[in-house]
Formats: structure tokens, sequence, C-alpha cells
């Protein structure tokens, strides 16, 4: 039981006791307070039988038939307990029939504005459970339009309102036929009632206006909330759709719209991923280096990254949207090793100072091929981190690395978190001119270049997961991918 239904019925047992002396001359016999209690007695009846019949579930399951169910429930209840009036009268105190039937008016006029109120309750309640268990209404084919409920509602409050009328005016014609002259004073009280009747309809009428615009703006900022999420990147977002009405419609096909925009987004990023293991098959085609290394790598870079999100220095950097195009763009590491001369690069063996300087050329040469896609592209989160790791991965903390001689917090993030991924890689895998270190020999390298060679902070962060770092090196060894 809501507090919005009790509200409508102790208000619906004042104003009915207040009208029914203004409509009819039997009521406006009875005190007030026999009045008061004749009506609360059967409109408490009606309460306490609304409770009970919709904790038996009388009102279904499905969200758009209890909204009808709870309209039908209220304003049969309300007709229901007039017409028990009526009847009550009429035995009780031989009241004429036209009497009950006045009383039967007020009930239906009251319980008209009772039951669209507390339908349009219900439908708040049920779009506050829609959102929270995600369920949506089933959009009917033939759903009564927004303009024609607005303009059903207006009819009918005219027509309520000229029928009260018309039995205020009714309940004093026989005092007008029996008057040659009428006193101002009685023409004042009959406006007074006209008046009491025109305000009444008059608050039901703006409390429909209120509570409908409740409902309008519940729509409207689900909506908009979940527009802007959608704007912002966000396709895993719902509009909730609770009412089988226009804005149920518009909920739907803002909900398809976005599972059409969600494909297409996963369609291109599909794409874009065959995209990256393409272009980095083509680097390790023409590199000494295996695939594994590749898959290591861009694991490293990821459980670095998923461990410095904590870090104050990273954290504003590193959301789960950048991590996600770290891992994705880690790979793409050495693209510009494919612009590296096959004597250099394939040499088995150390290579001379001058070979050694082309090959430090490999990271611009990656930054330049990724440079003219972004230009085709137009500014692009992935390439901007994928440039970052081509052109700054060989770069040191103190300033020594290549190819920009770069220094500290310059080093771009991305850069950092793959310096220390690729050399530890390096470290532990068997090359053409070198052994592989152990990964205890490993880390004392990397600890040796901390400060120098890596930022400090994600040596530490190596350390603090060193065996994650060597469960991926064990899962993607070169053994297991041959």
């Amino acid at each position: 039981m809501t507090v919005r239904a009790v509200v409508h019925y102790v208000l619906s047992i004042v104003i009915i006791s207040i009208y029914s002396a203004r409509v009819c001359p039997f009521f406006g016999e009875l005190l007030f307070g026999k009045r008061v209690i004749l009506f609360a007695v059967f409109f408490g009846i009606a309460l306490v039988l609304r409770k009970g019949l919709i904790e038996l579930g009388i009102l279904g399951d499905k969200y758009i038939t209890r909204i009808r169910r709870q309209v039908a429930l209220d304003f049969g209840l309300y007709l229901l307990s007039g017409i028990g009036i009526a009847l009550y009268n009429y035995f009780a105190y031989e009241f004429p029939p036209g009497s009950g039937l006045k009383v039967i008016m007020g009930s239906i006029t009251l319980g008209f504005y009772a039951s669209i109120d507390l339908g349009l309750e219900t439908e708040r309640t049920i779009n506050t459970e829609a959102g929270k268990t995600g369920d949506s209404i089933h959009i009917s084919d033939n759903f009564v339009k927004l303009t024609t409920k607005i303009i059903i509602v207006a009819a009918t409050s005219m027509l309520f309102l000229i029928i009260i009328i018309l039995l205020i005016i009714s309940r004093n014609a026989g005092i007008f036929s029996h008057h040659e002259y009428t006193s101002p004073l009685l023409i004042k009280k009959i406006l007074f009632e006209i008046l009491f009747v025109v305000i009444m309809i008059l608050i039901e009428n703006i409390n429909l206006i209120i509570s409908h615009s409740k409902n309008m703006n519940m729509f409207f900022d689900s909506e908009t909330k979940v527009l802007l999420a959608v704007a912002n990147g966000d396709l895993s977002r719902k509009v909730t759709v609770s009412t089988d009405d226009e804005f149920g419609l518009i909920a739907a096909y803002s909900n398809k719209m976005i599972e059409k925009l969600k494909e297409r987004t996963d369609d291109l990023l599909k794409t874009r991923d065959v995209t990256i293991l393409s272009l980095a098959s083509l680097a390790e085609t023409r590199d000494n280096e295996t695939g594994a290394h590749v898959l290591r790598t861009q694991r490293y870079v990821k459980a670095l990254a998923v461990y410095l999100k904590c870090n104050p220095r990273f954290s504003e950097y590193l959301t789960d949207d950048t991590i996600d195009l770290l891992y994705k763009s880690a790979p793409l590491h050495d693209i510009g090793k494919v612009g590296i001369r096959d004597n250099i690069l394939l040499k088995p063996g150390k290579l001379t100072d001058e070979e050694f300087k082309d090959m430090k050329m490999h990271p611009v040469y990656g930054r330049d091929a990724l440079l003219k896609s972004k230009v085709a592209l137009g500014s692009n989160s992935f390439l901007d981190t994928a440039v970052e790791i081509a052109h700054c991965h060989h770069e040191k903390w103190d300033g020594t690395g290549y190819p920009e001689g770069l220094k500290g917090d310059n080093i771009p993030i991305p850069g950092r978190l793959m310096a220390v991924a690729d050399v530890y890689d390096a470290l532990i895998t068997k090359r053409v001119y070198k052994d592989a270190f152990s990964h205890g020999e490993a880390i004392k390298i990397i600890i040796n270049g901390r400060g120098t060679h890596f930022d400090p902070d994600i040596v530490d962060a190596l350390l603090a997961i060193e065996n994650e770092i060597l469960d991926i090196a064990r899962e993607h060894s070169d053994m297991q991918n041959h």
C-alpha cells in the first residue's frame, strides 16, 4: 500500500463528504461528521480490499498489464464505493435513486483522477524495477498515442465538470422556481459551490500534469544519461523501456541504434586487431625474433599497467580503456624493423657501430609508418598509443636512449612500459648472438637499470608481480610455440 494511494482515498472521503451536500438536498440534511463516517466506512473497505487484491497478485506480472489493471482496480473500487453508499442510503434512509446517482457520479469523478494518478505511480515503479533487472516492455503495434490520452483526459474532465455544475444548479432549481426574487446571498452560495467544484477538478488536473511530468522527466533523464554514455564510448548502456507509448518507442529505437552501433564498433575493433596482428606478423617475417615474443611482451605490458593503475603517478592515465589499447598496440613496437636492411636485421652476430646506428632507426620508421595512417584516419587514441610504443620503447630514463634521447617523465608512459617488457623478454630469450638468461639474472639486470634505463616505479611493479611475469614467460615460451 503506497502513501499516495492512502492520500487519494482519504482526500476523496473529505471531498465527497462536502460535494454530496452541495448536489443533493438529502445529504445536506445529514451532519458533516455523519457524512464523513459514512463515506469513510465504504472507502476504507475499498482501501483494505485494494491492498488484499494487490497482495493476491490481481495486477499480474507483466508490466503493461500491471498498469492497466491498476487503473481498472482503483476506478472499479471507487465505483463500487459509490454504488455501496447509494444502496445503503436507499435502504437505510430511503433516499431516492437520483440521490444515489449523484453520489456515484462524484465517486467515479474522483476515481477517474485517482486511478490515472496511481497508474502513473505504478509506471514509475515499473521503470525502477525494469532499470534494475534490465527487462524491457514489448511495444505493441496499436498503442494509444500520448496526444490521444491527453485529449481523452481533457475531454473527460470537461464532461465531469459540466455534469457536476448541472447537478448543483438542478439542486437549487426548485428554490429559483418558488421565489420571484432570489437573494444575492443565495446566488453567492451557488457560485461558491460551483467555484469549489472547479477548484477541486483543477487541482486534480494539476496533480495529473505533475505526476505525468515526473514520468516524462524519468524517461528523459534515462535517455540523456544513456546517450551521454554512448557519446563517451560506453555502448553497454540501455534505455529502460517501461511504457507502451511514444516514449517507450523512442527508448526501444535508441537501444536498437546502440546495438547496431555496438555491432559495427565490434566489427571495426576486430578489423583493427586483425590489422595489428597482420602488421606484427609482417615484422616477424623479417626479424630473427619469434611470434611468441610479441605474445609475451603484450601480456607483460598489460600486467604491469593493471598493477600500476593504483599508483598515483599512473592512475589518471591508466584507465581500463587505455590498458586495453596498450595491450592491443604492444605487438606494433617493432613494426619499424620492416625498414631495416636484411643484412643488418638478420645478421647472426653482433652489429657494428655503423650497423647499430642503422638499427636504431627502426623506432623512427615505425613512428613514421603509423603517423601516415594517423593522417589518413584522423586523431585516433589507438594510433596515438601505437605511435608512442613504436617510437619510444628504446628511450631511457636518464636520457641516454634513442631515437630522441627523452628523459624521465618526458618519455610517454606506453614507451616506458614497453621498454621494461621488451628488455626483460630479450634477456630471457635465446638469440643467434647470445644465450638466454635465467629469470633471476634478467631481474637483476633490470634492477640495475632502475632509475637509469627504466622508470623506477615500473621496475618496482615488475618485482611486485614477478610470479605473474614468470607464468606468462612459461605459458608462451618459444618451445611451446614451435
